[in-house]
């Protein structure tokens, strides 16, 4: 069974992908920005920008039956790495305990210039 959770981005469509897919006990999470209702939230703020991905992946998670504890990796696509340390305590805040594998790398952009934080989360229920 395949499951397609949409956030209900216009991207979606348009583009011809999810916000995460669920395959069995495996959900995969799209790299997710800081877009709440067509804005960017924490502009300049790449702490606030990876709290605000990592809230809009954790409904995708529980719409598809996870839960951020069933999170086993993550992968950070930031525009500044030297600004890692902030990117990395807001991923920290809910990951500490639960500890997924995870990369941070820098990419020369992200899709919107006000972006400065894309994540992806892998999942998998009941592990």
């Amino acid at each position: 069974m395949r499951q397609k959770i949409s956030s209900g981005s216009p991207w979606e469509a348009a583009v011809g992908y999810s916000r995460a897919v669920r395959v069995g006990n495996v959900v995969q999470v799209s790299g997710t920005t800081a877009t709440v209702n067509g804005e960017v939230v924490g502009e300049g703020d790449p702490a606030e920008q990876t709290r605000a991905a990592l809230g809009i992946i954790r409904r995708a998670l529980e719409t598809a039956g996870a839960s951020l504890e069933d999170v086993v990796r993550t992968r950070i696509y930031v525009t500044d790495i030297s600004r890692w340390e902030e990117v990395g305590h807001a991923h920290g805040e809910v990951f500490g305990e639960i500890r997924p594998a995870t990369t941070m790398v820098q990419v020369a952009a992200l899709i919107d210039p006000l972006h400065l934080v894309e994540i992806e989360a892998e999942a998998i229920i009941g592990e």
